[in-house]
């Protein structure tokens, strides 16, 4: 069964990348990766924090405020799950030429 927080494809592009990168993503980052407005990505990593997907850091770079976000084991347990899900999906379904 897929995940329904994840079965959404910006948040799946918002988990894999933070999968991707061990150190965490800035909301920056993420914001020039999804091409999407601030406050779509804001609801978006507020609902996978909410549900314990992804946890934030933030503190000030100078006199900036910064957000790292960095997945927690709940939400790397889910996104495996998720792609196993997708894996088995697409072996069941016949290849088209």
């Amino acid at each position: 069964m897929f995940d329904p927080l994840l079965h959404q494809p910006l948040r799946t592009k918002i988990v894999s990348t933070i999968v991707a990168n061990e150190e965490g993503v800035s909301f920056t980052q993420l914001l020039e990766i999804t091409q999407t407005t601030n406050g779509n990505l804001s609801s978006h990593l507020r609902t996978l924090e909410d549900n314990g997907y992804i946890d934030v850091e933030k503190f000030f770079e100078g006199r900036r405020p910064k957000s790292i976000y960095h997945i927690t084991q709940k939400g790397l347990d889910a996104f495996l799950e998720y792609i196993d899900a997708l894996h088995g999906f697409l072996q069941s379904q016949p290849l088209k030429k």
